[in-house]
């Protein structure tokens, strides 16, 4: 699985550089199957699928990555205080997650999208008048995607997190830590989060593949990234709509996107066999 995301990571990054551009059209081709020329064939408006979808990837691959960094911070972090103070402190919090918990994530996310859609067009406008960076359209869409995604997904791991702090804030070494003065924040940054971070490296290699899927599934329904930009789920929606005609569009996307959330899936599972010896004993 690591080999796989490895060898598909660096044909996103580096590959673009020597295909052809995602944005070249050659509507007198329009969609022709696989050939020497455009070796995943070519959509509607003739432009190659193989550079559109080593653009998505990089797209797809950094809202994954981007906004499970932005949940396992929030996550890591509230699930750390509730766990270490406790009490009234703990309990009300945890009340919050589970208020949070209740909601339907996707309706939640789909409306914060809708509603900060005109804030990210202004950013981008203003990235285009103003600091004149043609090459961030659609950079606003980008940071939203990121923060409508990671402010649903971190309740997982603030419960994780607080399960573990629970149990390792009465080890003995948390007691000299207090006896010698120290304060709650180094205790907690400095002796508790250290310790707890076996679950977390694991839940984050699944929690990539549900971001990526939450985004291909935002991209699907037209809330993800616009056109003219890319990424493996609205070159999915796009397949979807004329595979009775042209299956490459959708077989090639769909294949790569499956292999690669199968390939974090498997790292993660290995993680976990590798970090939590007891579990892989059973």
């Amino acid at each position: 699985g690591a080999l796989v995301l490895l060898v598909l990571s660096l044909l996103c990054v580096a590959g673009p550089w020597f295909a052809q551009s995602y944005q070249d059209q050659n509507l007198d081709l329009g969609a022709t199957g696989p050939s020497a020329a455009h070796w995943l064939g070519t959509d509607t408006l003739g432009r190659d699928l193989f550079a559109r979808m080593l653009y998505g990837g990089r797209i797809s691959i950094m809202v994954g990555l981007v906004a499970t960094f932005v949940a396992l911070t929030i996550g890591v972090t509230y699930g750390a205080v509730a766990g270490y103070v406790g009490g009234k402190t703990d309990m009300v919090m945890m009340r919050i997650v589970d208020i949070m918990y209740a909601l339907p994530f996707t309706i939640f996310v789909i409306l914060l999208m809708v509603f900060m859609k005109e804030p990210s067009e202004q950013l981008d406008a203003w990235l285009r008048n103003t600091a004149h960076l043609e090459g961030f359209q659609g950079f606003g869409n980008m940071l939203l995607l990121f923060a409508a995604i990671g402010a649903v997904e971190w309740l997982t791991m603030a419960r994780i997190v607080r399960g573990q702090v629970l149990t390792i804030k009465r080890m003995e070494y948390i007691e000299a830590a207090r006896a010698l003065g120290f304060g709650n924040r180094r205790i907690i940054f400095r002796h508790i989060l250290p310790n707890v971070l076996g679950p977390v490296i694991v839940y984050a290699t699944l929690t990539v593949p549900a971001v990526m899927l939450l985004e291909a599934f935002l991209s699907f329904l037209g809330l993800g990234v616009q056109p003219p930009m890319s990424s493996w789920g609205s070159l999915i929606k796009d397949g979807a709509e004329k595979m009775e005609e042209y299956w490459w569009l959708l077989v090639f996307p769909g294949g790569v996107f499956s292999l690669t959330l199968f390939s974090l899936n498997f790292l993660g599972d290995g993680l976990r066999d590798a970090l939590d010896v007891r579990a892989a004993k059973d």
